[in-house]
């Protein structure tokens, strides 16, 4: 009786909503939480963000899904300015955390992004695959809102220790079959990528495509040394792989030279320390 006394009716909560349409996808945004990084972001319609649908293109910079991506991952917190060190040793004046994107909001405004790309750079697949750890959630929401918009995959994902009971194994989810997309946050090495891809041709499937958020343009680094491509275009041109990035260190740039964050002095800087970076480490045509 006293917790029938107690009950309050939950508040309603505003949603995300995308609906397919004939067309192509129509977006419809409204916040979701109190983060200010779900006020702020303009969705797009499919139309506004097809790209060159040739296999192995990056997607231009500038383009409109991109600047979104961006725009939304600092209003995150979630792409940072600053000094930080690299997975290789180097100094950034940027870091892209994928892991700061930690609550239902974001991660289903994420999900947008992906799929929309997704579908944007016509890649074909059969099925979607998560690499431990990032990739789980990722592979997790992906899949559900391209299931939203008419495209129903199943997805696996693998777990790094081994489970000797119940299903046992390091797989989890639907069988590995067919045409593997791997959906993951960023490329440094590329050792999760590499790592999916074995798991794949373990299980006779074909790994077909990768999937980021973040494209670096940045070299790669073999035996602690650098080397003239990035872990993108080592899977591009020497695994022959698809590769669809929501955004690149380019449309960064871009961001971070608009006319908006040029007018502040603190952006202005980044800027600046961004080309920096590139010209040191950056790769062409990634």
């Amino acid at each position: 009786m006293l917790a029938l006394l107690c009950w309050h009716a939950p508040r309603k909560r505003k949603t995300f909503q995308l609906r397919p349409t004939i067309r192509g996808i129509q977006t419809q945004a409204a916040a979701i939480s109190n983060h200010s990084c779900c006020h702020t972001f303009t969705p797009h319609s499919a139309k506004d963000c097809i790209l060159n649908t040739s296999t192995n293109a990056p997607a231009p910079a500038n383009d409109s899904l991109a600047q979104d991506f961006v725009a939304f991952a600092v209003q995150c917190g979630v792409l940072r300015f600053g000094s930080f060190v690299t997975k290789a040793g180097r100094q950034s004046p940027y870091f892209f955390n994928a892991g700061l994107f930690n609550d239902g909001a974001m991660l289903g405004q994420l999900a947008r992004f992906y799929a929309q790309r997704i579908i944007a750079s016509g890649i074909e697949c059969d099925m979607l695959f998560g690499p431990a750890y990032k990739g789980i959630p990722l592979v997790a929401a992906v899949a559900v809102e391209l299931a939203r918009l008419g495209r129903n995959l199943p997805f696996a994902y693998n777990r790094k220790e081994a489970k000797d009971h119940g299903e046992g194994g390091t797989l989890v989810g639907a069988p590995l079959q067919g045409r593997v997309l791997i959906v993951d946050d960023v490329m440094s090495a590329g050792t999760a990528v590499r790592e999916s891809i074995a798991l794949i041709k373990a299980a006779n499937a074909t790994p077909a495509a990768v999937a980021v958020a973040l494209d670096r343009q940045e070299k790669a680094t073999e035996g602690g040394q650098d080397v003239p491509y990035s872990a993108v275009q080592y899977v591009r041109q020497q695994l022959g792989m698809q590769v669809c990035a929501i955004a690149t260190l380019d449309d960064l740039l871009a961001y971070l030279g608009s006319s908006t964050q040029a007018a502040q002095p603190e952006m202005a800087q980044y800027h600046t320390q961004v080309i920096a970076y590139r010209q040191r480490y950056g790769v062409t045509n990634s």
